[in-house]
């Protein structure tokens, strides 16, 4: 769960190699937890029905009993196990999701900041050359000798 809000400041380039190692071995400990989990259900399921043969007598010693049960909560708990394997995977692939999420967000957002700071300065440069081109037009006009012609007749 720990994989989220590492570096704030990556740009968006990928993991770093330490986030790299971690997240392989948090795969290859959660591989682990899951083989060893179905391992114990198999086994303890398999020794269930060794001993639950159709063939034996009804009646049952005492430590087959204790056996059975013994066997029963094993398997119990590595199920129960594997479901929170399951609740830990949910979470980090929601916490992680949230973490790509902002980190895309960020990328983004820094994007239309760079967009914007260009827009800006194109819109500067328009207005500079359209401040140029009226003053220039400006000159022609009071320059001009129909304008002067103007002013001269009442």
């Amino acid at each position: 769960m720990n994989k989220g809000g590492g570096g704030s400041g990556s740009g968006g380039g990928g993991p770093t190699a330490a986030a790299a190692a971690a997240a392989a071995q948090k795969q290859k400990t959660l591989l682990q937890r899951v083989d060893n989990d179905i391992g114990n259900i198999v086994d303890n399921f398999s020794f269930l029905v060794n001993v639950a043969r159709v063939n034996d007598p009804p009646v049952r010693n005492s430590q087959e009993a204790f056996m059975m049960e013994m066997r029963a909560a094993r398997m119990v708990q590595a199920a129960d196990s594997l479901l929170k394997l399951v609740s830990e995977l949910k979470q980090t692939a929601i916490f992680s999701g949230f973490a790509s999420l902002n980190d895309h967000v960020e990328q983004r957002i820094d994007e239309f900041n760079q967009q914007a700071e260009k827009t800006d300065r194109l819109l500067a440069k328009i207005g500079e050359e359209a401040a140029a081109s009226l003053k220039e037009l400006e000159s022609h006009y009071y320059s001009s000798a129909l304008r002067t012609s103007q002013l001269h007749q009442p």
